[in-house]
């Protein structure tokens, strides 16, 4: 399940997610968070669908599907978010959830300002993975050290660290766990950036939990996806495709 925004361009949010599933063989449902108004390049507002309705659209999918594995995107607020989780685990303890925190939009819209890093840290005991990326991350804990705050994070949950921002080591991504740390070269560094490969990364990486493959497993797998989606075409917007 992708609990997302709707982008109508298709490049972010729900549909990339499906996408994403689909192509990795998955049957992906979705729950909308927001109607954004956007393309790839520009951004100029958005919509909120209230808690009430984000749970009447878990509750109707639930009542035909058996959901085991959830990605999290953009959410109205941490708040919305921790009572979103608190559903799902009623529902299912056993689920695992995926969150990819988006603060800023690719086209530099914020989303969320003011960001506590105790409600991260309490999220995270609840949740399987986190998927931040490196502005993500020191936004959360107001460092300057990526690799430090994520280490600090993993005590709560899993940390997979998205390295397309990074100015030392571009494209390098790495997995931090209770026991182990993981890093994940780029086999190539793509000259064009897409719209929404955050999202298409995390949303991998939660079609291979669900296909059974191990965390470290279902990140190297989903960094072999990203990296042909990234290089399938030179525009803005990815096709998706093994």
């Amino acid at each position: 399940m992708s609990i997302a925004g709707f982008d109508p361009c298709g490049g972010a949010g729900i549909l990339a997610d499906i996408k994403t599933f689909e192509s990795i063989r998955i049957y992906g449902v979705g729950v909308c968070t927001s109607i954004t108004y956007q393309n790839a390049e520009e951004f100029s507002g958005l919509n909120w669908i209230s808690y009430e309705n984000i749970t009447k659209q878990i509750d109707i999918l639930l009542k035909k599907h058996k959901i085991d594995f959830v990605k999290i995107g953009l959410i109205e607020n941490l708040k919305i978010l921790d009572s979103t989780i608190d559903y799902l685990l009623l529902l299912n303890p056993g689920i695992k959830i995926i969150w990819d925190p988006i603060f800023k939009s690719s086209t530099d819209f914020n989303f969320h300002d003011d960001i506590k890093f105790k409600e991260i840290e309490n999220i995270c005991k609840k949740i399987y993975l986190i998927t931040p990326n490196i502005n993500e991350i020191v936004q959360i804990y107001k460092t300057d050290s990526a690799i430090e705050s994520a280490k600090i994070l993993s005590k709560f949950c899993n940390v997979f660290l998205k390295g397309g921002h990074s100015d030392e080591k571009k494209g390098y991504d790495y997995l931090f766990t209770s026991e182990k740390t993981f890093s994940f070269r780029p086999k190539v560094i793509s000259e064009y950036s897409k719209h929404g490969s955050g999202c298409v990364l995390s949303s991998a990486i939660t079609a291979n939990l669900a296909k059974g493959f191990k965390l470290n497993k279902a990140c190297l797998y989903a960094k072999y996806y990203i990296t042909k989606f990234l290089k399938s075409n030179s525009s803005s917007i990815g096709y998706h495709k093994l």
